[in-house]
């Protein structure tokens, strides 16, 4: 069976090293500055063994993920090939599932803003930074997607920038003989074992590892997808995981596991410790990189949100433009408003890891994708992944899952309802539409 888009198809102006880039941006930032402290506090001093478990399951799924990128390279990402594979009902699903990640992610960033990076420069309510922070990048959001992007180049470079400076100055720091290696090999605490510390402990190291599933939405712009998206893709995360595992490395070793645990400002802990750049300069770094990585999510949330309303999944009310900018305002304007009634009644650790089993429903759909479409043979060549891959992501997201704490099933069970009932409801609007049509015609 062959595979055609009858569909006028986007320019290939894409490079490798382009993609390369846009992935590894994507990817490297945000969730570490916030949440290497409550991963310490789940695995141990030993917070570098659960950010690399979570770097070889993301692999899996990655895999997954280049065989569809490059056999499909159009835009629609995860929800195109779930409804490929499965019908529309699946598809829905994983696209709502997509937008829900993205707007509790965006609520856990607001939180981590509002923590003890920005208590270095002033002491403020939750709830007001929360409000202002979240409003400033929604109209940042409206103002326009170049405006948009332009400062999130910028701030990709800083945010990179701060986690090299952690390693470099935890590495000082190390040679000094000021800290503890023998905190690299704890794994454990007194609630979990090693073996559960590590699972436990990877549910939420997952979450910086999320994002690479948006590239999929330009290999339909790469020049050479089959050779060039394997290879940005796997190459991104590699790096990523090795700058992630020296974060880990320096940070359990300079810092004591708890001090390290307490804070909503882990990284911050290790610059102090070095006393070379003065923290305040480090915690402004971590600010940027929170504050792009809830923009660049913000933006993907909205615009998913407008194009399921388009394609009418979700209210038409979604669809509004705002005049003169053309950004879809009332799609930002509810986005973020569910982002921030989540970042005032959760916390960090449980948003963080509601955003992880969201996007573990969509892993699970597009693993099995890959199986399913292994019958699919389209006339073009592409990447194709070892069948254990896809299958290794397939238990990996099973057995991730059983690791998610009730506080995040209770936050994340309503979401993955409401998208099954509108799931069904949109395939059942799809059918009747059909048997209409189809009685017309008779």
């Amino acid at each position: 069976m062959t595979s055609t888009d009858e569909r006028p198809t986007l320019r290939r102006t894409v490079t490798t090293t382009g993609l390369f880039l846009f992935i590894l941006g994507d990817v490297l930032g945000a969730g570490v500055y916030v949440l290497a402290g409550e991963i310490a506090g789940i695995a141990g001093g030993a917070l570098w063994v659960p950010l690399v478990v979570a770097l070889l399951l993301a692999l899996l799924t990655a895999g997954s993920y280049a065989e569809l990128a490059t056999k499909y390279p159009r835009a629609g990402g995860s929800s195109h090939y779930a409804t490929r594979a499965f019908g529309p009902f699946a598809g829905f699903l994983v696209g709502f599932c997509m937008l829900s990640a993205g707007i509790v992610s965006v609520g856990a960033l607001a939180l981590g803003f509002a923590g003890d990076y920005l208590g270095a420069f002033v002491s403020l309510p939750v709830v007001l930074v929360v409000v202002v922070f979240l409003a400033l990048l929604a109209a940042l959001n409206a103002r326009g997607i170049s405006e948009s992007l332009g400062a999130n180049r910028v701030a990709t470079l800083i945010e990179v920038g701060g986690l090299l400076l952690v390693i470099v100055l935890g590495a000082i720091v190390i040679v000094r003989g000021e800290g503890d290696l023998g905190r690299l090999t704890e794994l454990g605490t007194p609630e979990n074992g090693p073996v559960a510390a590590v699972l436990a402990g990877t549910v939420l190291a997952f979450y910086s590892y999320v994002g690479f599933e948006t590239s999929v939405n330009i290999a339909e712009e790469t020049k050479d997808p089959s050779r060039s998206y394997p290879r940005a893709l796997f190459g991104a995360l590699i790096v990523t995981g090795v700058v992630y595992a020296l974060i880990g490395v320096v940070a359990s070793a300079v810092v004591p596991t708890a001090e390290l645990a307490g804070s909503s400002a882990p990284l911050a802990l290790v610059v102090e410790a070095a006393g070379i750049v003065p923290p305040v300069v480090f915690s402004a770094i971590a600010l940027i990189a929170v504050a792009n990585g809830a923009l660049l999510t913000g933006i993907m949330s909205s615009r998913l949100a407008y194009g399921m309303a388009s394609d009418g999944l979700l209210p038409r009310v979604l669809t509004r433009i705002l005049p003169g900018r053309r950004t879809p305002w009332v799609a930002i304007l509810v986005t973020t408003a569910l982002s921030l009634l989540l970042a005032l009644t959760g916390t960090i650790d449980v948003l963080a890891g509601t955003m992880v089993l969201l996007l573990l429903v969509v892993f699970l759909s597009v693993n099995a994708a890959v199986l399913v479409l292994r019958r699919d043979r389209p006339e073009h060549r592409h990447f194709r992944v070892p069948t254990v891959l896809p299958v290794g992501g397939l238990v990996s997201c099973l057995l991730l899952m059983t690791q998610v704490e009730w506080a995040v099933w209770r936050l994340g069970l309503p979401f993955l309802v409401v998208a099954a009932l509108l799931a069904g409801l949109a395939a059942w609007r799809r059918r009747r539409a059909g048997e209409l049509a189809g009685a017309d015609a008779a």
